[in-house]
């Protein structure tokens, strides 16, 4: 008699895509018809008090459905994605234990290959570098810090825009410390995140569409109380609060501090919206393996191509 075969390994479903694409909408279907629970992998989802701007599934929702991830950082800690993929990846074993799907929705990129491919084991932060370097930044423009890493590690600075500040920063500091490019680095020591079969799906809608979705989302934003939000926000936490740099929040401060008209806040939110959307999007081509639905996660045309994908990823394991 030969050996038993081995237990297949549980499926692990990814719903992701561009903000404003409907994965919140399709995570759900996906819930509901699989006896599954759901993982947030917005990270700005992760904390409580910020409503308005991050589009968080409905509490009515998060009553029929077990959401995880959600509300579960205060506005003054800074969730790292090194942290993220230690409680995601607990989160996810939980759920597997019970037996259930697990479903990971988000569009933060970092985050959910922190969870699903690990990080790179980086240096220590140094903040007093860091702060020379975002000194510098301000000083002479985003494209001397993309300048500086372009010297230290070309195939870096070619995967990270010069206006992404933060990144930038980041790279350079891990270059420097360790002496060695982070492109380098990014080819060791990472922990793939084992014990799960990995099922992609990304939503692909068409740009003009989303678009114009992204627009109206950020017009409620405005109308339902974004600025109000941000100033009760910024009154209670100040500087602390790291979310309140975030998209939509970001512009409303900007409106309350009398730089921008109401107008031009929520203008100037729409063009960050899509821009965002577009970078979540070149990101999102480079990840391996993804089924992509080209359409959004509420037409009932990409929820049945979905739930056919995931009932042929549990067939394909109950065959084996």
């Amino acid at each position: 008699m030969g050996a038993p075969a081995a237990t297949p390994h549980p499926l692990l479903v990814v719903v992701l895509g561009p903000t404003g694409s409907g994965k919140t909408a399709l995570s759900s279907v996906l819930a509901e018809k699989f006896q599954s629970e759901i993982v947030n992998c917005d990270s700005v989802a992760m904390y409580r008090e910020f409503d308005i701007g991050t589009a968080k599934p409905l509490a009515s929702e998060r009553a029929r459905i077990p959401h995880h991830l959600f509300d579960c950082v205060d506005p003054d800690h800074h969730m790292t994605a090194g942290e993220y993929a230690r409680r995601a990846r607990q989160t996810i074993a939980e759920i597997g234990s019970r037996q259930h799907l697990p479903v990971v929705v988000g569009g933060t990129g970092l985050y959910l290959r922190a969870l699903l491919e690990g990080l790179f084991p980086g240096p220590q932060r140094s903040e007093e570098l860091r702060q020379r370097l975002r000194d510098r930044g301000t000083n002479r423009g985003p494209s001397y810090l993309h300048g500086i890493l372009r010297r230290l590690d070309r195939a870096a600075a070619e995967k990270i825009h010069q206006n992404d500040a933060p990144k930038l920063i980041r790279a350079i500091e891990v270059c420097l410390a360790s002496r060695e490019k982070m492109t380098d680095l990014w080819q060791r020591g990472r922990d793939r995140l084992s014990g799960f079969r990995i099922l992609r799906l990304g939503l692909d809608p068409d740009r003009g569409a989303l678009y114009d979705r992204i627009n109206r989302r950020a017009t409620e934003m405005f109308e339902k109380g974004l600025v109000e939000e941000t100033e009760r926000l910024q009154k209670k936490y100040g500087e602390a609060a790291w979310p309140l740099a975030s998209l939509g929040y970001k512009q409303a401060a900007h409106f309350l501090r009398g730089e921008l008209t109401r107008e031009q806040a929520l203008q100037a939110a729409q063009q960050a919206h899509r821009n965002y959307a577009k970078r979540q999007m070149t990101w999102f081509r480079r990840e391996p393996d993804v089924t992509w639905l080209h359409g959004f996660g509420n037409d009932a045309q990409i929820q049945r191509a979905a739930i056919l994908q995931v009932e042929h990823a549990l067939s394909q394991a109950a065959a084996h």
